[in-house]
């Protein structure tokens, strides 16, 4: 009875699992039969909407458009989403830096950043100063949602008439945002950005309100922003007294005002000024005998040609000023004052110096750019020339140009070797032919010279032997050697990025002029890190100091040890005297320094230093063309001496010696022979390197400052006054400790 029972219970469920999958299968039959029909009917009710022909053809592309269309917006409002993030409610009221600079004597140079300045509004200025802006920026301007469709187009038609940029798309809202949220850059991503900022701007803003801020924030030149501070630096009145001549050339700054700036390009200027008043006729604004008068009586702008104006120097200080604001530490003070150690005099030199060079020897050696910077030892920035005409570029090749150094690189290599203890100045190295792979460095001479001093090797500037070191450094490693090549890099003040390649070692790398400056300043100033800096004390709108250099910067920490840069003075100084750099040699003044020339000849260096100054000079072209072959030997390290000779005449003359040095060859040679390089004391009076390293470790016992921790503090005071002890006692006791 049980089997029964079972057997029965099985069936039933059998017979229940049928009958489930007959109705699944059953409704699915009926499911797809009335899909079926329902798909049949869909299909007759628009057969009835079915066209043929050309207007099938036209409806085809209809669609297709609409479908690109929407994939379109999709990409320009995903490539729009960062530039809103810049964008916050109180956008409107954040005020930005508004920096006025000093030289290092306290004499104004120039301005940078936004001061707001409300006390005018859009009524107060002249109807005809506002008629000019519009006529020549945005006609439509009242009339269009931010984006000028139509002004666009007819700009577009008259560059291709002209085969070339004469007219401006942007409505003056696009302009207005890119003035306060984007940059320079020109890129579709930018253009796309723009304009949906602009749009935005409209939506938030009146039409008399964004332009009030266009006329209050816009770039007119000579460190101004805004029409009237323009008005007041050019024309020495105030904005509501401006004549409609005056009102055209301000006008005029808006499309370039560097390059139409009046006290940099007077004929310039007054030529746009014409086109301005051209425009105010065309657009009915003013009459053509107000346009004929103006134009017998243009504007005469204040005479501001002896104005130093260090454009490049000051755009690179304003951003240095902008990130020190936005790592707090001028607090909530958005209105400052900068001391800079900018020196005037040798800023006025280099410039003539780099334009004089490349009008008498430019065409020569077919190089059209150039680039210097001038520091003190310690990163002090007293000069910066970052090409040869602001007026036309304002890209600054000292900061903002990666060009390769050549040669230039190599004090690099040979500190790192050096510091690793593997070479001496007066070590035997072989000039030889060396590969890594399948590549394999060629010198200059296209020959090899054998065994040499590694003093020699520096001086003739000799490619194998920093493949060599990269070599000896990784112990048959050149991958490892060419690691430790890029941390001594980024510990000397480099701070771009060094691509790892195997012509590493011989300057194949991309540097700025600021950084190769920065580097070689280590040497300068004894083995410290010398960071770029350009203020030496900052101050509110009260007159109240509120930073400074000395007493709230970063200590410089040594880097290199004191061992070390006597040895790369001494070879760097003979590659001034007696080796590639012999064009840079100054009578009465110790300096060294190193050449540098790329592959094809694109870039030539010289970078060299006394015990005061650090200067850095490039040359070449901005398109990466190749000069005649042009050597860092050649007009580099010519312009160099031009600078360095000037900056140091009259009282400034006495340098002193490169640290480390006595003047000669003997004590670093015996340095690099005795173990014990202090056991002699040199002779003559001067220090010998040990006698500097001794002093050095003093300073360092006075200058360390004040910690927590006074068990670690005073342990390491004691280290450092044993060792000054020990020094002390190698010199016979001529030192008498404080």
């Amino acid at each position: 009875m049980a089997f029964f029972g079972e057997t029965t219970l099985l069936m039933r469920i059998k017979r229940a699992a049928l009958a489930v999958d007959s109705w699944i299968d059953a409704s699915l039959y009926t499911a797809g039969q009335r899909a079926g029909e329902a798909w049949v009917n869909f299909s007759s009710l628009f057969d009835r909407f079915a066209v043929r022909g050309g207007w099938r053809l036209a409806f085809e592309g209809a669609s297709e458009a609409v479908n690109i269309g929407t994939a379109g917006c999709v990409v320009m409002l995903a490539l729009a989403l960062p530039a809103f993030r810049e964008t916050s409610e109180d956008w409107l009221k954040q005020q930005e830096l508004a920096v006025t600079f000093l030289d290092r004597y306290g004499n104004e140079v120039g301005k940078r950043g936004i001061l707001h300045d409300d006390s005018l509004k859009l009524e107060e200025l002249p109807d005809h100063l506002i008629k000019a802006v519009l006529a020549t920026e945005d006609r439509r301007f009242y009339s269009h949602f931010g984006i000028d469709f139509i002004g666009t187009m007819r700009a577009l038609s008259a560059n291709a008439r002209a085969s070339g940029v004469v007219q401006g798309g942007s409505s003056i809202t696009q302009q207005l945002a890119k003035n306060l949220f984007l940059n320079n850059e020109r890129s579709i991503e930018r253009k796309v950005k723009e304009a949906f900022l602009a749009v935005w701007l409209e939506t938030r803003l009146t039409k008399n309100e964004i332009l009030k801020l266009y006329l209050d924030r816009a770039y007119m030149g000579g460190g101004t922003f805004g029409v009237a501070a323009a008005a007041e630096f050019y024309f020495g009145k105030n904005v509501k007294d401006i004549s409609i001549a005056e009102a055209a050339m301000l006008a005029g700054l808006f499309k370039a005002p560097t390059r139409f700036a009046p006290h940099v390009n007077l004929p310039a200027a007054r030529a746009r000024a014409n086109d301005v008043l051209a425009n105010m006729v065309e657009a009915g604004f003013i009459s053509e005998g107000q346009m004929l008068s103006a134009r017998r009586n243009p504007a005469t702008p204040v005479d501001r040609h002896r104005d130093l104006s260090p454009d490049y120097y000051l755009d690179w200080a304003f951003g240095e000023v902008q990130k020190m604001a936005r790592d707090g530490l001028f607090g909530p003070e958005r209105v400052l004052t900068v001391k800079t150690p900018l020196d005037p005099a040798i800023q006025k030199r280099a410039e003539e110096a780099l334009e004089n060079g490349l009008r008498q020897h430019g065409k020569t050696y077919g190089a059209k750019q150039g680039a210097i910077v001038v520091l003190d030892p310690d990163g002090a920035a007293r000069a910066m020339v970052g090409g040869r005409d602001y007026g036309t570029s304002q890209f600054n090749r000292a900061t903002d140009a990666l060009r390769q150094p050549g040669s230039a690189f190599k004090p690099f290599v040979y500190t790192a070797a050096l510091a690793a203890g593997l070479y001496k100045p007066n070590s035997t190295v072989v000039d030889a032919p060396v590969c890594i792979g399948n590549w394999c460095p060629n010198n200059y001479t296209r020959s090899y010279a054998g065994a040499m001093p590694l003093t020699s090797a520096l001086a003739r500037s000799i490619n194998t032997i920093p493949v060599r070191m990269s070599l000896a450094l990784g112990k048959g490693n050149a991958k490892a050697g060419r690691a430790k090549i890029i941390e001594m890099c980024r510990a000397m003040g480099l701070t771009t990025e060094l691509k790892d390649t195997t012509s590493l070692p011989i300057g194949a790398a991309e540097v700025t002029v600021l950084d190769m400056a920065a580097g070689y300043a280590v040497l300068a100033n004894g083995g410290r890190r010398a960071r770029p800096y350009v203020a030496l004390d900052v101050r509110n709108n009260h007159g109240e100091t509120i930073w400074r250099h000395d007493a709230n910067a970063k200590p410089a920490e040594q880097v290199v040890a004191t061992s070390v840069v006597a040895d790369m003075n001494f070879m760097l100084n003979k590659v001034v005297e007696a080796g590639t750099g012999r064009r840079a040699i100054i009578e009465g003044l110790q300096a060294a320094g190193k050449t540098g020339t790329t592959n094809a000849y694109r870039d030539a260096w010289f970078v060299g230093y006394s015990r005061r100054l650090v200067t850095a000079v490039w040359f070449g072209n901005d398109d990466y063309t190749s000069t005649n072959r042009m050597t860092g030997g050649t007009l580099p390290a010519m312009t160099w001496r031009e600078v360095m000779a000037f900056a140091h005449q009259g009282s400034e003359a006495e340098t002193g010696l490169l640290p480390g040095l006595d003047g000669g060859a003997g004590a670093v040679a015996q340095a690099g022979d005795n173990k014990d390089a202090g056991a002699t004391p040199s002779s003559g009076g001067n220090l010998s390197r040990r006698s500097f390293e001794v002093i050095e470790s003093i300073g360092n016992l006075l200058r360390q400052p004040a910690r927590p921790d006074r068990q670690a503090t005073d342990a390491r005071a004691g280290g450092s006054a044993q060792m000054a002890q020990d020094g002390v006692r190698a010199l016979g006791g001529r030192i008498a400790l404080p």
